[in-house]
């Protein structure tokens, strides 16, 4: 039986296979035949981890807030036309991809099925809505704010990909990680202001 070809290779595949400058979230999605949720989420979490993309959570975090609210509804995968007709230079996105393979590659070694529990319908569910969450703290307007959120989902969806419930276990970590952050963050932001506000009344 043939191995069908690593999934760093299939998303290089899929981006390679237009000819126009842009390549939209519709033709995208449009382009996955299998796994389609768990190939979008990390397709659209993985511009959130590697500089070089400007700009990307405003474009990429809606189709995480809306895929991972399918999830948590137990609804079928698909994008609106308000978020599929959104775009990304392919150039940008084939150099991104590149520079993730090898990353990619080494985790793909390790996925196993495992803890089927964790990659189950019923599961996924919580899955998405911790997802949902983290989708909307990768939207939110703090630098480098977005990397542990969509660390977070990409390790999920890969959990997800190879039906590895270590991974799954894994990006529960990293969410809770990412909210204790960035609440961390949203306090000291509160108590400046709280602290300017009275130092200059006093």
């Amino acid at each position: 039986m043939t191995q069908p070809p690593p999934f760093s290779a299939q998303l290089l595949l899929l981006i390679r296979s237009g000819s126009s400058e842009r390549v939209s979230l519709g033709d995208l999605a449009d382009g996955i035949k299998s796994h389609a949720r768990a190939t979008l989420l990390i397709l659209f979490a993985l511009p959130n981890l590697l500089p070089g993309l400007p700009g990307t959570s405003a474009i990429t975090g809606l189709p995480l807030v809306y895929l991972t609210l399918q999830m948590l509804l137990g609804q079928p995968v698909g994008l609106p036309g308000f978020i599929a007709n959104r775009s990304l230079s392919r150039a940008n996105l084939l150099a991104l991809i590149n520079r993730a393979e090898p990353y990619l590659l080494r985790i793909e070694r390790v996925l196993h099925p495992r803890l089927p529990a964790l990659s189950s319908p019923q599961a996924q569910r919580l899955i998405g809505g911790i997802g949902v969450v983290l989708s909307l703290l990768v939207m939110l307007p703090i630098p480098m704010g977005n990397f542990l959120p969509a660390l977070a989902l990409l390790i999920a969806a890969l959990g997800l990909l190879g039906r590895d419930g270590w991974f799954i276990l894994a990006a529960g970590v990293i969410a809770l990680a990412a909210v204790i952050v960035l609440v961390a963050v949203y306090w000291a932001l509160i108590a400046a202001v709280i602290y300017m506000a009275f130092s200059t009344t006093a």
